[in-house]
């Protein structure tokens, strides 16, 4: 951090932080732009910013209804990985990884991406096979992978329950060490600063109320805040795609369901990197903070409330405890509840819409946070070229009407897909 900085820095700390500068501008909406994303979240942030970076259009508007980081970013437990098995996602979601490596410097923004490993538990032999499957699949597909023994995952984890009275012995693990967690907030602000620079508007408190549709082509959006001209319209508003894409006249293979984690009070180092339980859905970590931060599955409902249950909680106390029963000692510090999309082959769509100009980014199951860069990263290209990249091209609408799914347990709302 340079001399400046420091100074700038006590300045708007002692001063009550009446004089910090922004860090992104706060437009009023023009009348027209090249392209519009709706959704400030980090999917929509980071598609405005690689379609100014890479594809050279600067003249968008990215359209929240609340404020920048308000939805699903950060409301997640901000686990980043790509071991997934089929190819459609392993290819997406390494690319995504990949772009994670180095996004803090592409950003210019500490997105505090902590690569600790992601370890799946496995409770059986037969588990362990099904694991060691995948694990080659992954390594077939350039994507690391390491199947571990009972021995190895004790070292990397020894505060599991390797007990003889275990309630469900461990009898191995596969581990993909490239894997980790990121600052979800960090994540937003960071590519909401980037792509301000590069020139794209950010306008917040402006929700979207209808589309303009002429002859099977969008034309705009009535928003809030009036009028809005585009021809080229990305929505990117996960927990909302199937509402919003109903203003359009689409009806999408996506139910919105509730997905709660939680965080306990702060703890000396517990956990190195993120653990999953192999006999239900569980996975748990540790913040930079010292809290563990915890999620399981979803209410089971349909619902767009950002709150959870009292059913479920308990569910995953239990599961919690056994998978490591001293945290039965420590304190829950808070929870919250995100909403998430849930296609129906657990798998992400991204792409063109019957509708000429207007593109979906949504369905994104458990997989949402993990994909921010890479997802941004295909959809600025779908939206500036008409076309998918080949990394997206099997994730289309389309699928679920030609029977093509891309049906991958490690992304699907099924319980112990990890």
């Amino acid at each position: 951090m340079s001399r400046y900085s420091v100074f700038s820095v006590l300045k708007g700390g002692l001063t009550g932080q009446k004089h910090w500068t922004r860090a992104w501008r706060d437009p009023k909406p023009q009348e027209s732009y090249d392209a519009i994303v709706i959704g400030g979240g980090g999917h929509g942030l980071a598609t405005a910013y690689y379609l100014a970076k890479l594809h050279g259009i600067t003249r968008v508007a990215v359209l929240e209804k609340g404020y920048i980081g308000g939805g699903n970013t950060g409301r997640n437990t901000t686990i980043v990985r790509s071991n997934y098995m089929l190819e459609a996602n392993s290819f997406f979601y390494e690319k995504s990884l990949q772009l994670w490596e180095g996004l803090s410097v592409d950003l210019n923004y500490n997105v505090m991406f902590s690569q600790r490993g992601v370890l799946n538990l496995a409770h059986s032999d037969a588990q362990l096979d099904a694991y060691a499957r995948r694990g080659n699949a992954m390594r077939l597909n350039g994507v690391d992978a390491e199947l571990l023994n009972r021995d190895q995952v004790r070292k990397y984890a020894p505060n599991l329950d390797f007990s003889d009275n275990a309630r469900f012995p461990i009898a191995g693990g596969l581990l993909q060490a490239r894997g980790g967690t990121a600052r979800h907030d960090a994540v937003a602000w960071g590519f909401a600063r980037g792509a301000d620079r590069l020139g794209v508007d950010i306008i917040q408190n402006c929700e979207v109320i209808g589309f303009e549709i002429e002859n099977g082509a969008v034309k705009g959006v009535q928003t809030s805040r009036g009028l809005i001209k585009s021809e080229k319209i990305g929505m990117a508003v996960a927990g909302h795609t199937s509402q919003v894409a109903a203003l359009a006249g689409l009806k999408l293979p996506i139910e919105s369901h509730v997905l709660q984690a939680f965080v306990s009070e702060p703890l000396k180092p517990f956990i190195d990197g993120v653990v999953t339980f192999g006999a239900g859905h569980f996975y748990i970590s540790q913040s930079d903070k010292g809290g563990l931060v915890f999620g399981g599955d979803l209410d089971g409902y349909n619902s767009y409330a950002q709150r959870g249950n009292l059913p479920l909680i308990e569910h995953l106390g239990e599961e919690g405890m056994a998978l490591i029963p001293a945290i039965g000692r420590i304190r829950m510090l808070r929870h919250w509840g995100g909403v998430m999309d849930m296609s129906m082959d657990g798998s992400p769509i991204i792409g063109k819409t019957p509708i000429k100009g207007l593109y979906l980014n949504g369905g994104w199951c458990y997989g949402g946070f993990k994909a921010t860069p890479g997802s941004g990263w295909v959809f600025a290209h779908t939206i500036a070229k008409d076309e998918p990249h080949w990394i997206n091209r099997d994730l289309n609408l389309e699928r679920f009407r030609t029977g093509r799914m891309v049906d991958e347990r490690g992304a699907g709302p099924i319980p112990n897909a990890h």
